[in-house]
């Protein structure tokens, strides 16, 4: 399943979830731009251990909240050729039941997790589309396939993310681009492990363990393949049964 030759973006490379995509998508031969934002220190050391395993990678430091810094680069990134793979990863958190929930509270994590999808794929889509190949995965949650309390503004934006998953994927199968999204359950993490206790895990999740991000990483490695030409519009949750 060799990348060679191809350029892979993940947003939200800073976290346990997107550096192992990151790792992932370099293993398998992409050049990939690790995003960060508050955290660049993050994807510079990230940087390093991909470059110490034999893979290639540069660091992309900008606000996803931001439309301007979003466009600005993109046109960057974008001077070196065009961006084939797209993980649309980052996200935020920002929990609080809905009579309780403030205003910024909403509009933050649907910024980030919906808008921030917008910002960096529609500038980087019609270089993509001139190629005749490429790999859209919009990273979604369970959360917007069976909800969850307390978080209704990320069960909404990543409920968008799947609707817009669907329609792109129409817009653009017959230019050989697929749109994904993949919807990961309970996922081992700093995060995570603050949250969901074993006890807590076991009563959840069929499986009785969390995944690992490595787990989920592998499935973003398959979608953006060769292999999985045929596979898009879909939204696939990996979460150790949980539905």
């Amino acid at each position: 399943m060799s990348l060679t030759g191809k350029r892979a973006l993940v947003t939200g490379a800073s976290g346990a979830l997107g550096a192992a995509i990151a790792q992932r998508l370099a293993r398998d031969g992409a050049t990939v731009l690790l995003h960060a934002n508050s955290r660049p220190e993050s994807v510079e050391q990230l940087a390093a251990t991909i470059a110490a395993a034999g893979g290639k990678s540069e660091c992309v430091v900008f606000d996803l909240r931001s439309d301007e810094a979003a466009r600005a680069a993109c046109e960057r990134m974008l001077k070196d050729g065009p961006v084939q793979i797209i993980v649309n990863n980052a996200g935020v958190h920002d929990d609080a039941v809905l009579p309780g929930m403030q205003p910024e509270q909403w509009h933050k994590v649907i910024d980030v997790s919906l808008n921030g999808f917008f910002r960096v794929t529609q500038p980087l889509l019609l270089p993509m589309l001139r190629t005749r190949w490429g790999r859209i995965l919009n990273i979604s949650s369970v959360a917007s396939l069976t909800g969850n309390r307390g978080q209704v503004n990320y069960a909404a934006a990543k409920g968008a993310l799947n609707s817009a998953t669907k329609s792109l994927s129409l817009e653009v199968a017959a230019r050989g681009v697929t749109v994904n999204a993949i919807a990961p359950g309970i996922i081992a993490s700093p995060m995570a492990d603050g949250v969901f206790d074993t006890a807590m895990i076991n009563q959840l999740v069929p499986a009785k363990r969390a995944g690992t991000p490595e787990e989920v990483a592998a499935l973003a490695g398959f979608l953006a393949s060769d292999d999985a030409a045929y596979i898009t519009g879909q939204i696939i949750s990996i979460n150790g049964g949980m539905i």
